[in-house]
């Protein structure tokens, strides 16, 4: 016999890889093939078994016995309707080139056009399992998530054979991966050839237990600006100075960037001052910080800001706090909510607007709260005709007072809405939005109207008090701005102060300076990594000893040295800085990142760039740090309060370092989200006081 055809016959078991002989019938799945000769005249009968699609029915061979080819793997079978399909069966499950897909490990997409799809993906016990940590880190979820009997009925029938962890494995998996992402961001501060700026605030939780927020700010090595919760960790009292610098400091020794910092913005707590000269001198003692400490220390503008406007609107206290009242007694019961929007309507105004509550702590609360009462005038007035029960009332005269405030302060809160972004703006922003909040103020000192004149007069003594120079540091960040440079500076301080240039002076000098240290910093870095340094002292050594130089000779000549590396240094400076200065300014309309033109630029501005990094990257407001105390309270709610303060701190990090901006939107909302829109609410819901579990800590959030 041919022995091609001896094969034929034969198939390839799976288990032991011989050649067996395939004789087995399996009569259920039997489909007759009818293989009679053409002159029988009998007709084939249609194959309709599912395996047909994966075989292909060859001619008849020269034993006239029907065969049947793998279309995957190219093996031949016997297929006579005596042998039936049962060997072909039994093949599609073994064959090495089929895949097989568990119905297990069908995933269900969505397909372009929106049609459902399914597609093969191996389950991997490991994946889920960190997937399941991450969404309870993501979504602030308790651990006990993982124990609800609806989750682990989903999750079983998913897949039967799922191993699902305890909540106190889950806890044991965030830590890990807390020790995990702070290894990289350790390696990351470390790594990055800028220095970092900080930013710290106090927090008490719903359990009256006190939390310190630090956060570092950093360019990175793509030239972006990044934000990086370092710590949220437990702080018992007292609250003192001694106590902050010492908790910060150890800190910062922890994260191994002690050396590296170049400023920290905080509020104006009474403390900080107190904590910030004692880590300041902590950090002097091991050379850690540039020019003494002189631009180390930054005060939160946004505060400051604050203070300055609560300052002033004491002149209407007395308006402020009719409208206060006002709005809580429309909301007071839903007839006088309904009330209220029938006047609303006789007086044709659009309820859209809507009458917002302040928080009396923040005055862009208060200010939005005016603004919307000012819209609702007429429907208030003709509140007071309809309702005998409505006492709280505003003058026509106090109206006025209210409308000429309100759109005085219209530029100040925009200038907060500035120092509040969440995008974490670079430092250049701030000198232009200062100078425009003192413009302001000097403009209303200057009013016809005396209450006008006396509230700005307030608001200049507060303005004086804390922002009587403007932060030197600062001012050079609008200088490293290519549409402003030192022009801007000198014509803020011209119109402000007159034709005085003591300030521009000081600017200046302050500008050279640092740019000097930093200048100093690179040449020091050239020497240390020079191969030829060495060589050279040797050759000094050499000449020194062969032509019996005195030591008084020597001695000078090193002072000639130190003369000539000075020379050197100034001239490399004045080369780079006033060449950037000398150049034309960028137009001021330009739409642009500045980060930007310094990345593009690094390479002809190599010192100029390192310290144009440094400077950019300091935070204008502690909002970030802040933005970590909404996280905590979300974290730390009434139902889960007695979390340990090392799972608090893996929960709140771990989140901000993986996630990053990604999850931007669960910071705290506006606050225009924040306060209530009377036309929207209904009879379902009329008496919900419910407060959001982010603001129920001691201090504020995000708004001021």
């Amino acid at each position: 016999m041919d022995p091609l055809h001896d094969n034929i016959d034969a198939t390839q078991d799976a288990q032991g890889g011989n050649f067996v002989e395939n004789n087995e019938i399996e009569m259920e799945d039997c489909q007759e093939i009818k293989t009679a000769s053409p002159k029988c005249g009998k007709r084939r009968r249609k194959l309709t078994s599912n395996v047909w699609s994966k075989f292909e029915v060859l001619p008849l061979g020269a034993d006239k016995k029907q065969r049947a080819k793998c279309l995957r793997c190219g093996i031949v079978y016997l297929c006579d309707s005596r042998y039936g399909t049962g060997n072909l069966k039994r093949h599609m499950t073994s064959c090495m080139k089929q895949k097989v897909l568990d119905l297990g490990q069908l995933v269900v997409s969505h397909n372009g056009d929106g049609s459902m799809i399914t597609r093969s993906a191996r389950f991997d016990p490991e994946k889920f399992r960190e997937l399941l940590v991450m969404v309870i880190v993501m979504h602030d979820l308790p651990f006990q998530f993982v124990e609800y009997d609806g989750i682990r009925n989903l999750f079983t029938y998913i897949c039967a054979d799922i191993k699902l962890i305890s909540r106190n494995t889950a806890r044991t998996d965030v830590m890990s991966m807390h020790a995990r992402e702070m290894k990289k961001l350790k390696n990351t501060l470390v790594s990055i050839p800028s220095r970092i700026c900080l930013t710290s605030d106090l927090w008490t939780s719903i359990a009256t237990d006190g939390y310190l927020a630090l956060t570092a700010h950093f360019v990175d090595d793509d030239w972006k600006l990044q934000k990086r919760i370092l710590n949220f960790s437990f702080m018992p009292p007292p609250h003192t100075g001694v106590a902050l610098s010492d908790k910060i400091y150890k800190l910062l020794v922890d994260w191994g960037i002690e050396k590296k910092l170049f400023s920290m913005t905080l509020d104006n707590a009474s403390a900080n001052d107190c904590f910030v000269e004692l880590l300041k001198g902590q950090l002097m003692l091991r050379d850690a910080i540039l020019m003494d400490g002189e631009f180390f220390h930054v005060r939160c503008c946004a505060h400051i800001l604050n203070l300055i406007v609560q300052e002033g609107l004491k002149e209407i206290d007395s308006s402020i706090g009719k409208i206060r009242e006002s709005i809580k007694y429309v909301r007071g019961s839903q007839g006088r909510k309904q009330k209220f929007l029938d006047c609303v309507a006789q007086v044709s105004l659009e309820c859209k607007k809507g009458l917002r509550q302040d928080v009396p702590t923040r005055w862009n609360s208060t200010f939005l709260m005016l603004d919307s009462a000012i819209y609702y005038q007429r429907a208030f007035l003709h509140l007071q005709l309809s309702d005998s029960n409505y006492k709280h009332a505003l003058s026509h005269d106090e109206w006025q007072k209210v409308e000429k405030i309100c759109k005085f302060l219209k530029v100040l809160y925009d200038v907060t809405c500035l120092f509040l972004g969440t995008c974490y703006t670079t430092s250049n922003l701030y000198f232009p939005q200062v100078f425009v909040v003192e413009d302001t103020l000097r403009k209303a000192m200057v009013d016809h109207d005396m209450f006008m004149n006396k509230m700005a007069s307030q608001m200049i003594t507060k303005f004086e008090k804390y922002w009587s120079e403007y932060s030197l540091i600062l001012a050079i960040a609008v200088i490293l701005d290519p549409r402003y440079k030192l022009q801007f500076v000198e014509f803020s301080y011209k119109r402000l102060y007159g034709s005085s240039s003591v300030e521009m002076r000081k600017v200046r000098e302050k500008l050279f300076s640092l740019f000097d240290v930093y200048m100093k910093i690179h040449t020091k870095s050239l020497d240390s990594t020079s191969p030829s340094s060495s060589s050279n002292q040797n050759a000094t050594r050499s000449f020194n000893d062969a032509t019996m130089v005195s030591k008084e000779c020597i001695d000078v000549m090193k002072d000639f040295d130190d003369f000539e590396s000075e020379e050197l240094v100034f001239s490399a400076q004045k080369t780079q800085l006033q060449l950037y200065l000398d150049e034309p300014k960028l137009s001021r309309t330009t739409l642009m990142n500045v980060l930007d033109f310094w990345k593009a630029n690094q390479f002809r501005y190599p010192e100029l760039s390192i310290m144009a990094r440094d400077v950019l990257s300091i935070p204008i407001s502690t909002v970030a740090s802040e933005s970590a105390f909404s996280v905590g309270g979300r974290v730390l709610d009434q139902y889960r309060s007695a979390l340990k303060p090392e799972t608090v701190e893996a929960l709140i990090c771990t989140r901000d370092w993986i996630f990053g901006k990604e999850y931007s939107h669960t910071l705290p909302p506006k606050l225009e989200d924040l306060t209530e829109d009377i036309s929207k609410l209904s009879n379902s819901n009329a008496n919900d006081e419910s407060v959001d579990p982010s603001v129920t800590g001691a201090r504020p959030n995000i708004e001021i």
